[in-house]
This record gives structure tokens, sequence and C-alpha cells, in this order.
């Protein structure tokens, strides 16, 4: 029994095979990197909806198991604009054994392993909503899939993306705990830092006296940085401290590595060399020596509210009966780099919470919202479009 939206696709959108598809799509093994079962599963569900299957070689660049997959359906009508929908088949944590537990309408698993909603619900979604948009028979133009590899490890797949592969120019990726409806606008640079400090190794008690401890370095450095919440637009982090040899010696090297993010790359840049020179002043301070190292991680990107990305899911959302709201997020995705390479694409939420975790969970309203955003989605590009 279909429930009746403004539009017609959405309707179609069955709840309970969406649920079990996550589930069943949840249970697939496919940590960063090791994403073939994922990838068997969809070389034999898609085809079923008429897409035709294309993989990259994105994986020969990080020893993958697979590459990414670039999925297109031709539609009903090749005159409209393709639209793609992107996200990403690993999940940050394996999730073999996962058994589901479904309580007042969230999806939780039994706390043993994550639940994987990040990033299964999007792909289950998608896949259920291309079945609602050829059961509705509503004419639509061509859709492509943009699924990624990896990208728990630091958007690495679509680093490698093939790009010469991807026919669409404007997609969505539902890849944010925001509930559906939630629209993000803005994200941010990134760059991480690396510190390697160096004193001198000493025995404490042979040679002390020729020892210049790195840990006392890198530790003066590390309380003269501005770390956390630098303004409403800037973080930055120290999160990795690796040195030390034995408890009898003292350490003559130390390896630090941080990470800086803002929408802005000139507060960004500021940020990375406010860093930089804390730990050169305590090297020279303490007679010691740093070597820093700073490694782009992505871009930002900037969609203005006028593009017609943010006018085709306002409308998709009111279709279906949901609020739609604009944001930004300090947080990173696909989104960045499909962007810097030239696509054009926003973020939409899709619920799900305590990500990484083994608390994580989502709602069955959430999941099944995702899938009726995307089909009403692809139903509206078309009415946008359609001459």
């Amino acid at each position: 029994m279909t429930i009746e939206f403004a539009s017609k696709a959405a309707s179609y959108v069955n709840e309970e095979k969406l649920v079990q598809l996550f589930l069943e799509m949840a249970k697939i093994n496919g940590p960063s990197s090791k994403e073939s079962l994922v990838a068997a599963f969809l070389k034999e569900a898609l085809p079923k909806l008429g897409f035709q299957l294309t993989f990259d070689e994105a994986h020969e660049h990080f020893n993958g198991e697979v590459g990414n997959l670039i999925a297109w359906h031709p539609g009903t009508d090749n005159t409209i604009p393709p639209l793609f929908f992107s996200t990403h088949m690993d999940t940050v944590l394996p999730t073999e054994h996962l058994k589901p537990i479904i309580k007042e309408g969230i999806i939780y698993s039994d706390g043993t392993t994550i639940l994987g909603a990040d990033d299964r619900a999007a792909l289950a979604s998608y896949i259920e909503a291309m079945r609602a948009i050829i059961e509705s028979d509503v004419p639509h133009g061509p859709i492509e899939f943009i699924l990624t590899v990896n990208e728990q490890a630091g958007l690495v797949g679509a680093k490698y993306m093939d790009y010469n592969k991807i026919k669409s120019k404007n997609g969505y990726i539902f890849d944010s705990s925001g509930d559906v409806g939630q629209i993000i606008l803005q994200g941010p640079y990134s760059s991480r830092i690396w510190f390697t400090v160096k004193g001198n190794a000493a025995h404490i008690a042979l040679n002390a006296e020729a020892g210049n401890n790195a840990f006392i370095i890198a530790s003066e450095g590390l309380l003269s940085m501005e770390l956390g919440e630098i303004d409403s637009e800037t973080l930055a982090n120290v999160g990795i401290i690796s040195g030390g040899e034995l408890t009898s010696i003292i350490p003559g090297s130390v390896t630090l590595g941080g990470e800086v993010r803002s929408f802005s790359k000139e507060k960004l840049d500021a940020q990375l060399q406010h860093m930089q020179l804390a730990m050169e002043r305590a090297a020279q301070k303490f007679q010691g020596t740093v070597e820093v190292n700073i490694e782009e991680k992505y871009l930002g990107f900037n969609i203005s509210e006028e593009d017609d990305l943010v006018k085709t899911v306002k409308k998709a959302a009111d279709n279906i009966c949901v609020s739609s709201y604009l944001t930004k997020t300090l947080g990173g995705a696909d989104t960045n780099v499909l962007n810097e390479h030239g696509l054009t694409c926003i973020t939409l939420g899709n619920g799900f919470q305590n990500i990484h975790s083994f608390r994580e969970n989502i709602s069955i309203e959430n999941l099944v919202n995702t899938g009726r955003l995307t089909a009403a989605l692809i139903e509206q590009w078309y009415e946008r479009h359609k001459n």
C-alpha cells in the first residue's frame, strides 16, 4: 500500500523493503579498502534496475580490493541533464557478525559491532528509490551512482577517482548525521600538519648529560599552541604523538600529527603557520630541531542558495512533507573532493547517530525519508529540466 505525497515516486518507496535491504547490506563486511563483498552485492543488484556498471582502478593506489563504482542509468528522457547520487561503500570498522536490533523505531547493533549506517543507509536508500522510480513509472533523466571506496580513511577513493568515467556534473551525497531535510552548502578546507621534533637520545645512567629530551621540546611547543575551537570557522587539533624507545633512554625524537579545518583558506593557512612557529620556537629554546610537513587533505566548497541543486532539494523535501534547512559543517565528506574535481554537489542529512562507535544507530523514519527524498529528487530534477 502506497502513501500519497506530492511526489508520486516517493509514494512507492516501501518501508519494509528498505529496512530489510538496509539490514542485509549492513551485514556485508566492507571496512576501508576491503569492499569487494559490497561491490559483489552491487554488481548483482544494480543491473537488475537497469544500471550499467564501470569500476576504476583507484584501489591500485592504496592496495585495496576494488575500485570506485560508477553506475549509469539512461533514464526515460536523455534530454534531461544527468543527476548523480554518491556515497561510499566502506565502513570505518568491520561489521562481521552484526546483529541488528530494532527498538522503538530505531535500528542499533547489539553493541558488539558498529551498525554501518554510515553509509549503508544511503546505499540501500538509493537502490530502493530507483526501484520506486521504476515501479511508479515516472519519467526521469539519466541517473548516475558514484560509489567510492576507502572514504573513511580520508576520502582516499574519491581522490584517486577516474573522473573521466563520470558523465554527470550535478548531484547529491547523503552522508551526514542531520535528519533528512538537512542541506549542507559549505564544507571546510583541511590540512594535516606533522612535526618531527629532535633532541639527543642518551641513557639516564650512563650519559644523561648528553641527553636532550625531545618530549620536553614537543610539550613546550604544544603548550604554546592555540588548539581546539580557534574561532567560529576554524578548528585545530594534535591527535598523534609517537616516540621513545625504552624507559631508560632519554628520547631523542618524537613525531606529532595534527589537523586544521576551516571554512576560510586564509584562516587555515594562518593556523598552520602559528602551529609551526610554536614548535620551531620550542625547538630553538631547548637547542633541538623540528621538521614540519604540511599535507593538504581536501579543499572547501561553498554552494550558492540559488543553485539549481538547492532549489530542487527544497521542493523535493516539501513534496514528501519534510522540513528542509540550510547549514554548513566542518566535517569532511566526498563532497569536498568531488567539488574540487569540477563536479557540483551538496551533502544531505540522512540521520545516522553516534557513528564510528558501537552505539551507532539510525531511525527507521530517517532511513525511509532518505529513500523518499532520493526518489523525489529524481522526479523533481526532471520537472525542473523538462522542455
